[in-house]
């Protein structure tokens, strides 16, 4: 019995229609980009709810800060906004976020158990997460938009 891979790989790992991260802007439907805005808003969602309780709750005083709580929750609430309305300016809200994470770590530094890769690992990921960031501000723009589906020929 032979094992289609090729088949198993666009089932579970690529497919157009669930993982549309490389289609264009211009040519995705609006469950295509459901799919992607959705995911956008769960992991942001996540990442600052989680922010905003390790700010809160953390014992270590370069940690715990009231501002970097607020700020978290006020991004999660522009995530939920943007994950039920697809509103441009929640969009935008959601995508200054990396910024705001690099320009904490370069104005308050790193934590100083970090090293020198973690460092760069983090600035890496902030960038190319800033960079999606605006495909994600592109998808909320055009959502209006986009088509239901793709016609069938």
């Amino acid at each position: 019995m032979m094992m289609n891979l090729e088949k198993y790989f666009r089932k579970y790992i690529w497919d157009d229609e669930r993982t549309p991260y490389f289609v264009p802007v211009a040519r995705m439907t609006r469950r295509q980009a459901d799919y992607e805005l959705h995911a956008y808003a769960v992991f942001v969602g996540i990442l600052f709810a989680m922010v905003t309780g390790g700010a809160l709750l953390s014992q270590d005083p370069q940690i715990k800060s009231d501002a970097v709580a607020v700020y978290g929750f006020t991004v999660v609430c522009a995530t939920i906004i943007f994950g039920f309305t697809k509103a441009v300016y929640a969009a935008w809200y959601c995508a200054v976020a990396p910024l705001v994470a690099l320009l904490y770590f370069f104005l308050y530094g790193f934590h100083p158990n970090l090293n020198a890769i973690d460092h760069a690992v983090l600035i890496g990921f902030g960038l190319i997460w800033l960079r999606y960031s605006l495909r994600v501000v592109a998808l909320a723009r055009a959502y209006a938009g986009m088509p239901e589906a793709v016609e069938e020929t």
